[in-house]
């Protein structure tokens, strides 16, 4: 019987559940876009284990859930610059617009400098507030550009401008409070004292948004404050065709049980959700790592046996799908998650869980592309795991994010986890960075981690802002994980970095041709750091160890193979190989000898010959498995796009040469 929402479909399954002792109820959703007012809800009260609902779009074409309002047509101002009165669309909605998407593609709240670059900062006074212990402000000062682009906008819409800041590993953003021109400082936003948001600590990256007076590049917008929407077309864009909307909601689709009582059996597939906003409140958004609490399209909460299965969900504001309390045996497979706001795929919650019924455990990632993130808050992750573990992340293509590819772990040092036994297997990560953000990497792991496995994945060209741009990152705490059999080269930092941790394993890996260095550790401690065995380490510029640490940590280091291809000479930071082997005792039974790649200089690690790996019982192992698999059109759109990879390559080629002339 065709009903005419999917809120009525669902009701109607759940008056008639149980009835006609039913093993599989199935709702087909018509091809077409279906523009929610609210956020599809399903609790425990429409499902349980009676029977499976499976909710499916038709074959032939993928329905999309859309979160959006669309718009009017534009108008012509000039041959370069449209406008559209959206104000009684902006009244009658309530909305504090701050997204806008045009022909499905997200357009960028007008900026200066323009997207892709940064100013940088050069001098910061945090000064703390009279009469408060715990609230400062930023002071900035700025060059003349800076405080140049300032120029033309006047005292009363200075107060809608948002500056954001790259702080390292996180980001921070607010209106300003205060600009003297003749002091050519800024101020920027109350907010509590940590370090953590202390621009005064290291140079940081940032930006002004939101002024008509920054509105210089073709797909930029500005609403000013009579709802009057100005934008640039981009190239090919006719405004007779051209289609507007603003995301309205922050959730589309929200799967809630209850501790004792999950929502189970469901599968969702070939359905599209798009468009979710993401609103920065009037005080600013702090700095918060991974932007952890952040909310995503679709939100499970006390979950079993639920399947997401050839969906798609892009063009969004915040994150795409959260596993987050109580979410058991659970898959999400060959799903397309593109043209995020902030990151991908969430699993666990930020806070430990005291109560067994809200653990989330047992979930299956597979065979899906995460592509393309961090346009609203960079520090989002493609995948992250907090307080969870037995998870299983294989054959994932994940890449175009400005921030780490796969976290996993949510305590720093040695507390208790619950980020156990979880296997990172077989992706493919690659692309990210963009040489915005510090301290992160391909898989960045954090606390103990016991029965923890990273194998088989290829990971490359990880570029970050300053340090810690590397492919394999065990930070504080990271214990008892075993990373074998994976592939890294073209990584920043290194190929491998040990923060702090515990008897972690590194064997059988190839690490190749990173850019600064390809090894580095840092914290000395009096247990067992890490195994280091039956290595390929192969490189043909920076050095082998990026500082002094590898020396004198606790590393068991033996059978390594070292090859670097301008000299036989290669340094262990000062030492010759033979002096290291004598007062380190590391690398007993290492080598100096060429791995014998078939063309390494193009990326290709297979073995022409075996006899050097063989000295070191090297076992190769296919790489190419590494990422999405199934028919041509699903592995082809896992490629990520020419026009990425071009700009990722200029900005990095640009940004080496700005760290080299540094």
């Amino acid at each position: 019987m065709p009903l005419e929402s999917l809120d009525a479909a669902l009701k109607k399954v759940s008056f008639e559940k149980g009835q006609n002792n039913q093993k599989e109820v199935r709702i087909i959703v018509k091809k077409g876009e279906y523009y929610l007012n609210k956020p599809i809800i399903i609790s425990d009260k429409i499902l349980n284990e009676e029977y499976q609902l499976i909710i499916e779009g038709e074959k032939e074409t993928m329905p999309v859930f859309k979160g959006s309002i669309p718009l009017g047509k534009f108008e012509k101002v000039t041959d370069i610059l449209w406008k559209m009165d959206i104000s009684d669309i902006v009244k009658n909605n309530k909305l504090d617009a701050q997204q806008v998407f045009i022909n499905g593609k997200r357009a960028i709240r007008a900026r200066t400098p323009n997207q892709g670059d940064f100013y940088r900062t050069f001098r910061v006074q945090q000064v703390p507030m009279k009469g408060s212990n715990n609230l400062a402000t930023q002071k900035i000062f700025l060059t003349n550009d800076q405080i140049n682009a300032l120029n033309g906008i006047s005292s009363e819409d200075l107060k809608n401008v948002v500056i954001s800041f790259n702080l390292k590993w996180d980001r921070l953003r607010g209106h300003l409070a205060n600009i003297s021109r003749k002091e050519k400082n800024i101020t920027l936003i109350t907010h509590p004292l940590p370090k953590a948001i202390n621009l005064e600590s290291a140079p940081s990256l940032f930006y002004f948004e939101n002024s008509i007076e920054f509105l210089d590049q073709a797909g930029e917008w500005y609403l000013d404050e009579k709802g009057i929407l100005y934008y640039i077309p981009r190239k090919g864009e006719n405004i007779e065709t051209t289609f507007a909307e603003i995301p309205i909601l922050d959730e589309l689709l929200k799967i809630e049980g209850e501790p004792e009582n999950k929502v189970k059996n469901m599968v969702f597939k070939n359905l599209s959700f798009q468009y979710t906003k993401h609103i920065m409140p009037k005080e600013g958004e702090m700095p918060q790592q991974a932007a952890a609490n952040t909310k995503a399209a679709v939100t499970v909460n006390f979950a079993q046996n639920i399947t997401f299965e050839n969906c798609e969900i892009g063009n969004t504001s915040n994150n795409a799908i959260w596993l987050k309390n109580g979410c058991i045996n659970n898959k999400i497979v060959h799903c397309h998650f593109h043209d995020l706001g902030i990151g991908g795929i969430k699993i666990g919650d930020p806070s430990i869980p005291t109560n067994p019924f809200f653990m989330t455990e047992n979930n299956i990632i597979e065979n899906n592309i995460v592509h393309s993130g961090g346009y609203e808050i960079p520090t989002g992750v493609g995948i992250i795991l907090f307080h969870s573990g037995n998870n299983t992340i294989s054959h994932n293509d994940i890449a175009d994010f400005r921030y780490s590819g796969i976290s996993v772990g949510w305590v720093w040092g040695y507390k208790p986890s619950l980020a156990k036994n979880n296997k990172i297997i077989y992706n493919h990560i690659h692309h990210l960075g963009w040489g915005e953000l510090s301290d992160m990497g391909g898989i960045y792991t954090l606390g103990p981690s016991e029965g923890t496995e990273v194998s088989h994945n290829v990971i490359h060209d990880i570029y970050s802002y300053d340090y810690g741009g590397w492919g394999l990152y065990t930070d504080e705490g990271s214990t008892g994980i075993i990373l074998e059999n994976n592939l890294v080269y073209n990584c920043k930092s290194s190929g491998f970095h040990q923060h702090y941790g515990k008897e972690n394993i590194v064997r059988n890996n190839i690490f190749a041709n990173n850019i600064k260095a390809q090894l580095e550790a840092t914290r000395k401690e009096n247990h067992l750091s890490f195994t280091f065995t039956n290595n390929i380490v192969f490189f043909n510029r920076g050095v082998l160890i990026g500082k002094p640490g590898w020396d004198v940590i606790r590393i068991d280091a033996n059978k390594n193979l070292y090859w670097d291809t301008r000299t036989t000479d290669i340094r262990f930071l000062n030492y010759s190989f033979e002096e290291w082997k004598q007062k380190t005792g590391k690398d007993k039974n290492s080598i100096i000898a060429d791995p014998m790649f078939v063309d390494p200089e193009h990326n290709d690690f297979r073995f022409k010959n075996k006899r050097n790996i063989n000295k070191i019982r090297f076992k190769p192992f296919d790489y190419t498995h590494a990422g999405v698999y199934g028919d041509d059109d699903w592995v082809k759109k896992a490629e990520l796009d020419s026009a990425i990879i071009h700009a990722y390559n200029a900005t990095i080629a640009k940004k080496i040469m700005q760290d080299g002339n540094k």
